[in-house]
């Protein structure tokens, strides 16, 4: 694809976008449910230093007219318009370790086009990794952890995260494809699919953003700051569950859904992220061996301020 063909148009220097970063993605548009992928994206760029790297052309990959962009009118003008935006962004974890973040609208257009454009990033820039989230809803009670579905060709975290492993047909979104041709090239690519309660969909729910954020940080290893979503999430979950208790519909629906969670669970326990393959704890001596190793890693990166 030729420059003057290519969809997506450098902000930063291409020399100076850091090589072999984990890239994490998450695109609105579709299935939002919780609003899970919109939350951990607002998050990361609020709460986190980050910088544009390179921008989609919306011209080329937005239905406007379906996804209507905010103007604002200011009593007998128009004011502050934001057109949206599909960007790579290079962004700095708790502990100021870099990586790439691939977020704004899904594109109604092209997208054979924009996969081939995050795999010529992804080429380009030796890309460590891939790992992207979405959320659907589905039958499973607010009162029981968030389940994923993990896809992609990393077995270790599918084996650890995957609850619910389907044989279906699904109606895909753009990264599934971009999921696909990256699996072509095999790249080490892993999409989290949350399973959100079917009555939360329509929802700002803050326990779905942050399970968002663990799925990336056990896949990729990064640190993200969660103090605030979390108490979000106590105060969303506090004010449900006072709803249940008022409502009697409401209390034998979830209680149902409990049910059936907990029958399903205890078919399918997952095994434990702490254990090894042989499912054993790691002794005293091994964790505190792996936290040396980590405050050590933590102090190198401080003391020479490097983006790699």
């Amino acid at each position: 694809m030729s420059e003057r063909e290519s969809l997506l148009h450098f902000v930063m220097d291409a020399a100076e976008v850091p090589r072999g970063l984990p890239l994490v993605a998450g695109l609105t548009g579709f299935a939002d449910s919780g609003s899970a992928v919109t939350g951990f994206t607002d998050y990361i760029v609020d709460t986190m230093d980050s910088q544009i790297i390179a921008i989609f052309d919306a011209d080329s990959l937005l239905d406007y007219r379906a996804r209507r962009p905010i103007i604002y009118f200011d009593q007998d003008h128009l004011t502050g318009f934001e057109p949206p935006m599909l960007a790579f962004h290079l962004v700095r974890d708790e502990i100021s370790r870099p990586f790439i973040l691939l977020t704004g609208y899904e594109p109604d257009f092209k997208w054979e086009t924009f996969s081939k454009e995050v795999l010529n990033f992804v080429e380009r820039f030796d890309v460590a990794t891939t790992t992207w989230v979405h959320s659907i809803p589905m039958p499973v009670p607010h009162t029981r952890p968030i389940g994923t579905t993990v896809s992609g060709n990393r077995a270790d975290l599918i084996e650890q995260f995957s609850v619910w492993r389907p044989h279906t047909q699904v109606p895909a979104n753009a990264m599934h494809l971009v999921e696909y041709r990256l699996q072509e090239i095999e790249h080490e690519v892993a999409g989290f699919v949350l399973l959100v309660p079917h009555y939360l969909a329509d929802t700002e729910f803050p326990q779905a953003s942050l399970v968002a954020l663990e799925s990336i940080s056990s896949a990729t290893g990064l640190i993200f700051p969660t103090d605030r979503l979390r108490e979000e999430g106590r105060e969303f979950v506090g004010k449900i569950d006072e709803q249940v208790e008022t409502n009697e519909e409401l209390n034998k629906l979830v209680h149902t859904l409990e049910q059936r969670y907990d029958s399903y669970m205890k078919d399918n326990a997952l095994r434990s992220p702490l254990t090894d393959v042989e499912g054993e704890l790691p002794t005293a001596d091994e964790i505190a061996a792996e936290l040396e190793e980590f405050l050590a890693y933590r102090r190198g990166t401080e003391e020479s301020g490097d983006m790699r």
